[in-house]
Parts: C-alpha cells; structure tokens; sequence
C-alpha cells in the first residue's frame, strides 16, 4: 500500500504545474540562452547547460556547432513562445512553441534542475515538429 501511495504521490508531482517562481527563473534561463544563440555567443549559451551537457560537449564551440546542426529552429527561429511548465521539486520541464526561420512550427521541450548553489541549469531539449507524436 505505502508503494501505491508513494507512486502517486511521485505522478502528482511529476503533473502538478510548476511554482510561478520556478517557471520564470526556469524561462528566463531558457530565454538567455535563446538570445546568446540570437548573438552567436557560444560562451554566454553554453553557461546556461547542466554539467551532464558539459560533459558531452567539454567545449563551447562544439556545443554551439551541435545545436547548430541538430536544433536549428532554437538556434534561429521566427518565434518563441513560453507553452505550459511542470515541476517536481529541483526539476522543471517547460513547453516552447517555436516557428523556425522557415515558418515551420515546432514544439520544445526543456528539462531544468536546480545545481547545488541554487542557480538552475537547462538539462536537455527534445524537439518535435509540431504535430508530430513521439
């Protein structure tokens, strides 16, 4: 029974919507690095990655050059709009409906956590074309 509770409990949180202050420190992190993309500022855009993503990309530059080439539509787009955020604790996940420089639609969508000196760092992004089903 306790592990039922327990699942449920972790399903809330996982559904529950974010904390309005952890959502705009969440978008305002995910917009800063969306405007270093807009400046082709590789240092400025890379300081806002989790460790984890440091240590795939140990450099600037090869960070820059991956979304370059695998998440153009975040790189250089007509439109970002903040969508719908979600929470569990240290970690929030936020929906960002994109047109990219095309005019193609896209849907993104960020992972944060919250590091050890309080500052919020993005985890990951996956991005779909919009009406597409993972």
């Amino acid at each position: 029974m306790r592990a039922i509770v327990l699942i449920a409990a972790i399903l809330f949180a996982l559904t529950s919507p974010a904390r309005a202050d952890d959502v705009g420190a969440a978008q305002d992190v995910i917009r800063a690095q969306e405007q270093a993309f807009g400046r082709d500022d590789a240092a400025g855009a890379y300081s806002y990655a989790a460790p984890a993503i440091r240590q795939i990309f140990p450099q600037a530059d090869i960070f820059m050059s991956m979304v370059q080439s695998k998440y153009a539509p975040v790189y250089r787009h007509r439109s970002f709009e903040f969508g719908a955020a979600q929470s569990d604790g240290g970690r929030i996940a936020q929906r960002v409906h994109i047109v990219d420089a095309n005019g193609e639609a896209w849907e993104a969508l960020y992972t944060l956590e919250r590091q050890a000196d309080g500052s919020l760092k993005i985890t990951g992004c996956a991005l779909l074309k919009a009406g597409q089903s993972v």
